[in-house]
């Protein structure tokens, strides 16, 4: 049994947020360029250049990417090897989130009660975590920092098994033309079917941390990937919903064996400060 004490947990989550936060992964940066030669609006071509030009600046000066620096979100795998010591897993997940957003100056935005107070917990805790148990002996983080102008327009919905592939499609799609500018386009579209309600939802927030340009390894899901991305893009919505042809950079669905009478969908949309980092200890 391999023991990792729970401080070298709180410090790299720690470190991992405050990386997310500041640097933009290679293949979104990569795909912001290539989308930003192939615009065909003088519009969105500058909205693009801005937006890779902010990415810049955050990079160089370590500032926040946006303004809105997200509700902590962890999907950790945890080998069944791994012991942890020297104190409680969820604890030091939350000590980590505390000191990256507390020391890094980053916006603290949770509320302690979502109804009725509402008061502010400031140090942006508690963090939403999904914690899996695998084979091995290592312990994989991954985080992500979920901003809520683009959190806000994902939705949920029960389909019917007989509505098929065209159903997903649509609904997909009008999720995502009905957004509009609201989730500060161009987006990465995360989809979860199957399963429960819950485990769409989630699957469909995990999608989202799929590099960009990488499709699902199914074939026929990669192909419906790529038919939901085109038809987005010629909504004409563009960055910023100023128009154009860049109004989503990715869609990236995950699946799950469901129930013979359902048909979950789940669509988790994120804006172009996709923000996460992952490592494995």
């Amino acid at each position: 049994m391999r023991k990792i004490k729970a401080e070298v947990i709180k410090d790299k989550v720690r470190d991992l947020f405050l990386q997310a936060s500041s640097f933009i992964g290679d293949d979104l940066y990569n795909k912001l360029k290539e989308r930003y030669e192939a615009e065909e609006s003088p519009v969105g071509k500058s909205v693009l250049r801005q937006i890779i030009e902010n990415n810049d600046i955050a990079a160089r000066e370590q500032l926040a990417i946006c303004q809105d620096t997200g509700m902590a979100v962890l999907f950790i795998e945890l080998g069944q090897e791994v012991m942890i010591v020297d104190g409680d897993l969820n604890e030091a997940i939350n000590q980590g989130v505390r000191e990256a957003y507390v020391g890094g100056y980053l916006r603290k935005s949770i509320v302690d009660d979502p109804i009725f107070e509402r008061k502010n917990t400031q140090d942006n805790t508690p963090a939403v975590t999904y914690i899996d148990i695998v084979p091995g002996d290592q312990v994989k983080i991954t985080v992500t920092a979920k901003g809520f102008g683009s959190e806000n327009m994902s939705r949920i919905k029960m389909l019917r098994p007989a509505d098929g592939v065209a159903g997903v499609r649509d609904f997909v799609i009008q999720t995502a033309v009905e957004a509009g500018p609201n989730p500060c386009p161009p987006i990465i579209v995360g989809v979860g079917v199957g399963g429960t309600m819950e485990k769409a939802a989630m699957l469909s927030k995990k999608a989202l941390l799929r590099r960009v340009g990488e499709h699902n390894a199914n074939p026929n899901y990669a192909k419906l990937e790529a038919e939901i991305l085109d038809e987005i893009n010629k909504s004409g919505i563009g960055p910023a919903g100023l128009g154009g042809r860049t109004t989503a950079l990715a869609v990236n669905i995950e699946y799950f064996p469901t129930h013979i009478a359902g048909l979950p969908v789940a669509v988790n949309i994120c804006c172009h400060a996709s923000r996460h980092a992952e490592i494995i200890i």
